[in-house]
């Protein structure tokens, strides 16, 4: 979707990005090659051609930095197909308190398509194996993570950065008018958990670390199971939301 995409240059936005496909300039390639542009202003044209021809050589080279410098996190769900490849899904749970009035990660879970794991508090979870985690991949998946997860993180953990193209998944859903958390979007499309861990929720996360704080082992492990559905599920429905998305934008209709 990326390489069709025109709303990210500067000045120009969806209705400019529509007008070009429907002039049959539906790609990066086709911008560059076209000598001019009867809508498009011979000095915004250059600028454009320069902005493309950099946004070209960095795609091709996975250089996702200059794009979360560039591009809004809303459009970063443009990128999934170039980089689901280098993708990791991130999902914490916490001991019910705020960052900012003592609250602390109690499992970060991560998940890159093939492999889940979790740093779990007191034991091997540190901003530095979090960073190590994250400093593996290009590309960051969520739910609500732009507003709780990462935040979260960046509060407790001052030292991590901001690095990664991040497709929140919950934004994305609500720009296509799907509301309702996680539990509700998964039993949408059929996801069916665990018996064990059907109906838990982030309350439920929470009693089930008190627990395991006060002895009892098997509420951790029920903890991470959870965790661990909920992480390993957010690439599902990356590739459900995404195709939601790219339909949404029209491009289809003129490639």
């Amino acid at each position: 979707m990326i390489r069709h995409t025109f709303s990210i240059l500067d000045g120009a936005g969806e209705k400019t990005e529509k007008r070009l496909w429907e002039n049959g300039i539906t790609s990066w390639d086709d911008f560059l090659d076209s000598d001019s542009v009867p809508f498009i202003s011979s000095d915004n044209k250059i600028l454009y051609d320069a902005m493309l021809g950099q946004y070209k050589e960095d795609l091709h080279n996975k250089n996702e930095k200059i794009f979360v410098r560039d591009i809004k996190k809303t459009e970063h769900w443009r990128f999934f197909e170039i980089f689901s490849g280098n993708a990791v899904c991130l999902d914490i749970e916490t001991n019910g308190m705020a960052a900012s009035a003592g609250g602390y990660p109690t499992v970060v879970g991560f998940y890159n398509g093939f492999e889940y794991k979790s740093l779990v508090m007191h034991e091997d979870l540190t901003w530095e194996n979090i960073y190590n985690e994250l400093s593996s991949y290009k590309y960051l998946i969520t739910f609500y993570g732009s507003v709780f997860d990462m935040p979260f993180l960046f509060k407790r953990y001052p030292q991590l950065k901001d690095s990664l193209l991040h497709f929140d998944l919950c934004i994305a859903a609500r720009r296509l008018g799907i509301k309702g958390g996680l539990k509700k979007l998964e039993q949408s499309l059929n996801i069916i958990r665990d018996d064990d861990i059907i109906g838990m929720n982030g309350f439920d996360a929470v009693k089930l670390w008190s627990n395991y704080k006060h002895g009892n082992s098997e509420s951790l492990e029920t903890l991470i199971k959870y965790n661990r559905d909920d992480t390993v599920n957010l690439f599902y429905l990356a590739e459900h939301i995404y195709g939601k998305l790219k339909e949404s934008s029209g491009i289809k209709a003129y490639l």
